[in-house]
């Protein structure tokens, strides 16, 4: 059986913790060539030898893509390595703070602001002349903040929001040139922004996430990388401009309905990738990114 992303060239930001690991492996597992783009802190190298040890193809790129000229360069990069680029993945983002707005820190919404929203801006532009080419998409990163707008995650969510409406206006403005672009919007993953002990969430959110969702546990990043993978593949061919949410139902959720999941969905399923950098990503503010 032919491999679901054989042939493809993808970039995915982000692409060496957390979700963007998974999404790294998932796409090298079913034949994509990768280039894994993080932050120069992030284990780009890591990941790229990992995939490349299981037979798969990855390069590691290392750089702050909010830049216009690193963000070229990656790109060029994909394009110098495997002669073109099929797939953009804007997975890369920072959730480093939890708080009412009154006080919530500048430096914080900079942050985001920077890492959120200014790297999928520039990496979408950066990469567009080699998808119109190709006739390739872009999916990009979500969430349910997003769409519901949470208390003390206000910043986070509006971020989030802009990513949402960015990519369903990006999907008007190229289906001209057979460019696909969606988001897939995560909720509570099993990552380090989940855990008070690595993340800014305290130990109400953390419950919080598990009560008031229809499964009654947060998700893998692995049930999140396989959403990426469907609509980065030719098997979404008639999807465009469309917003998959994998949040266990927590955003048609009312009240603590977790609590009453049935064991089958509370138990998460054992996948199949080896990830190692599930619990790193970036849940404070560094001064080098």
């Amino acid at each position: 059986m032919e491999k679901r992303l054989t042939g493809k060239v993808a970039i995915v930001t982000g692409g060496a913790t957390g979700i963007g690991e998974a999404i790294s492996k998932k796409f090298a597992k079913e034949g994509a060539s990768v280039v894994v783009a993080g932050l120069p802190e992030d284990p780009v190298e890591d990941v790229a030898k990992e995939i490349t040890k299981d037979g798969g193809k990855a390069v590691p790129f290392a750089g702050d893509l909010s830049v216009w000229e690193i963000a070229k360069s990656c790109v060029a990069l994909a394009i110098k390595q495997y002669d073109k680029l099929d797939i953009l993945i804007n997975n890369a983002g920072v959730f480093v703070e939890t708080n009412y707005l009154t006080d919530y820190s500048e430096e914080a919404f900079d942050y985001m602001i920077k890492n959120n929203i200014k790297t999928t801006f520039m990496m979408s532009k950066a990469a567009l002349p080699a998808l119109q080419k190709s006739k390739g998409n872009i999916v990009t990163a979500g969430s349910e903040a997003g769409v519901l707008g949470i208390p003390q995650n206000t910043p986070y969510g509006g971020t989030k929001a802009f990513n949402i409406a960015f990519t369903k206006g990006l999907a008007a403005e190229q289906a001209a040139y057979g460019v696909r672009c969606n988001i897939v919007g995560p909720g509570p993953i099993d990552t380090a922004w989940t855990h008070k002990e690595t993340g800014p969430m305290d130990k109400k959110m953390e419950k919080t996430n598990k009560q008031a969702n229809l499964t009654g546990r947060r998700g893998t990043a692995e049930e999140v990388a396989n959403v990426y993978l469907f609509l980065a593949s030719d098997e979404a061919s008639y999807v465009t401009g469309a917003l998959y949410m994998v949040d266990g139902g927590i955003t048609i959720a009312k009240g603590p309905v977790g609590d009453e999941a049935s064991s089958s969905f509370k138990d998460e399923p054992d996948g199949d990738l080896k990830l190692k950098h599930t619990m790193e990503g970036h849940t404070s503010i560094r001064k080098d990114g």
